[in-house]
């Protein structure tokens, strides 16, 4: 079985977390979704983050390839950036940042509340099934991850820089129950405007096959904090996928932060093609 590694997914609220069938034949996989989140992210002011991802999918073997491409749009403040959350963002550019005012002693920026879309931050991931046991259905995955810093820094919807994730996901199941959990290690890449740390995460979860074409499930992510002035993510998300064709695939899913480096609630939703 194949278990599509969480922490890969949820960056963009494609949710698929259920054990799959080996791959027999070689699978191509096209997909498109939307997903909207909304947060204060500790301040007064609300961000609100809407993404529209492409995606491209290639499994064979042991092996599954996936690559997406997103179309953003942000409104809020330079401070918030798309995936990690509140920084100290040090680009005189950005949404809603005017130009220097001369304040004694130092110039300042005056900031508020602007809008930019774009393309958001390519990612490119691949997963080894590296062990599995049918009888016992029971898993474990590996899986990197590439985030391309193709989002326009100017327009605070990115970093402008690349980040590199190693992650390790293990399942069990146990009838209609499949249990799961991992952790990853992402290196951030910091930029002479924003400084970012290397974060470690962590998820755990539990879906529940309702029959041959649907299945329920919840999860919770963690994730250390990327800043020196932001906070850690914590996020619980639950999650509906229904199969309604032989060769397509819907999801749809709703997540509430539990913490200041999560949005406050996010709603999403997406559907694959597979041939």
């Amino acid at each position: 079985m194949n278990f599509k590694n969480a922490s890969t997914l949820c960056a963009l609220g494609v949710l698929g977390l259920v054990a799959q069938t080996a791959h027999a034949d070689d699978v191509v996989k096209v997909g498109a979704g939307v997903d909207y989140t909304s947060g204060k992210y500790g301040t007064s002011t609300t961000t609100d983050i809407t993404q529209v991802p492409f995606t491209l999918g290639y499994d064979t073997g042991d092996w599954s390839f996936k690559l997406t491409v997103p179309y953003i749009h942000v409104t809020g403040p330079s401070d918030v950036i798309p995936g990690i959350g509140p920084v100290k963002n040090g680009n005189p550019k950005g949404r809603g940042k005017g130009r220097a005012v001369v304040v004694t002693p130092t110039p300042t920026l005056v900031t508020s509340n602007g809008s930019a879309s774009g393309l958001g931050d390519v990612i490119a991931a691949a997963t080894y099934e590296a062990y599995s046991n049918k009888a016992a259905n029971f898993g474990i995955d590996l899986t990197g991850k590439v985030k391309f810093g193709t989002a326009d820094a100017d327009k605070a919807l990115g970093t402008g820089k690349n980040d590199y994730t190693a992650a390790v996901d293990l399942y069990k199941g146990f009838g209609a129950w499949t249990v799961f959990g991992g952790v990853s290690y992402t290196w951030l890449g910091s930029s002479q405007f924003i400084r970012l740390n290397n974060v470690f995460g962590a998820n755990v979860g539990a879906s529940y096959k309702l029959d041959q074409q649907s299945s329920v499930g919840a999860y919770y992510d963690y994730r250390e904090k990327a800043s020196s002035t932001g906070f850690s993510r914590s996020e619980l998300t639950g999650y509906y996928s229904y199969k309604f064709a032989s060769a397509w695939k819907a999801q749809a899913y709703a997540s509430k932060g539990l913490s200041d480096g999560s949005p406050d609630w996010g709603v999403g939703a997406s559907v694959v093609y597979s041939f």
